[in-house]
């Protein structure tokens, strides 16, 4: 029996294009990922709290996110929790991470081979990618 499960599952916009560097063991690309949450006070006016995330995918997934993703792009992470620790000029710092396993692009956004931008996709809802009604043979985005 597993002692633990450190599993994130994240959908969002990319805040920043994919900053990509290059190592012996493979490339790895970084990007911060904003997720939203709406909910309303209590004179009833909605509020949205975004949450940043430090991502970081590695190898083939640092190709793709080098090649296709942008900042404002829509995608689907899924990956786990990394706390790092550093220090600068004597002060510890401490930096938390997902580290990405698997990677789907949702949204719009890319060009098509003669330039011209796609029509941007839906934003599809939380009930459209987590519907109970899914059968087997549906065609999932992840």
């Amino acid at each position: 029996m597993a002692s633990g499960l450190n599993r994130v599952t994240l959908i969002g916009r990319l805040g920043k294009n994919p900053e990509i560097r290059s190592f012996e063991s493979g490339k790895n690309a970084r990007f911060t990922l904003a997720t939203n949450e709406d909910y309303k006070n209590k004179s009833g006016e909605k509020i949205t709290h975004t949450e940043w995330h430090n991502i970081s995918v590695w190898r083939g997934l640092a190709d793709v996110a080098e090649s296709y993703l942008k900042m404002g792009d829509l995608v689907y992470i899924e990956g786990r929790i990394r706390n790092r620790s550093y220090e600068q000029e004597g002060v510890k710092k401490y930096f938390t991470e997902i580290e990405c396993d698997n990677m789907v692009m949702l949204g719009g956004g890319m060009q098509q081979q003669d330039g011209r931008q796609n029509e941007p996709q839906q934003e599809p809802t939380p009930d459209q990618i987590f519907s109970p009604n899914t059968s087997a043979d549906d065609d999932l985005p992840f």
